[in-house]
């Protein structure tokens, strides 16, 4: 079948419906209802998302400052102090050169700051806040240290017995 043009009339039709083509306001409402949803939800799963990785993160650097002062003392033969300071989020370690500034002999570990936000919650060392790592690598004690970033909160534990650090 064609027009009176010689045009057959399917692309006449085709067309029509490409200028017709378009998005109702009911069409729109509801997609942007539906992605309001989906967002609603996504959000706070992304926000502890965020938490639980954070306070992650800082219990594994804490680990890691224990092991490099223990490494450093064993591999040196000489002492290496860490000072735990809660009131700053602060772990210090003494008698190691700052890798930034060698004039400085010690390297600090902002815990309250990006990357971690993390706050260290409580620390015990055998009674104090210091764990002193011998020519050997041993701490003279043994403790824990609890961090939180938001709601979530890890442990960081060291054997005094062999002076490892893990996270619990």
């Amino acid at each position: 079948m064609q027009s009176s043009r010689g045009i057959p009339s399917i692309c006449l039709v085709r067309r029509r419906r490409a200028s017709w083509s378009a998005f109702s306001l009911i069409e729109l409402i509801l997609v942007i209802t539906i992605i309001s949803i989906m967002a609603a939800i996504a959000v706070p799963r992304y926000s502890s998302a965020q938490s639980r990785y954070r306070a992650d993160a800082a219990a594994r650097r804490v680990v890691a400052e224990f092991e490099f002062a223990r490494e450093h003392a064993r591999t040196t033969s000489t002492s290496v102090t860490v000072r735990i300071r809660p009131s700053n989020d602060i772990v210090v370690l003494y008698n190691i050169q700052d890798p930034d500034d060698p004039s400085i002999a010690h390297t600090r570990t902002f815990l309250a700051y990006a990357p971690y936000h993390a706050d260290i919650i409580s620390a015990d060392f055998g009674g104090d806040l210091l764990i002193v790592f011998d020519g050997f690598g041993m701490p003279d004690s043994g403790g824990s240290l609890v961090l939180s970033s938001g709601s979530d909160s890890r442990t960081v534990v060291l054997d005094a017995d062999t002076g490892e650090a893990v996270v619990q």
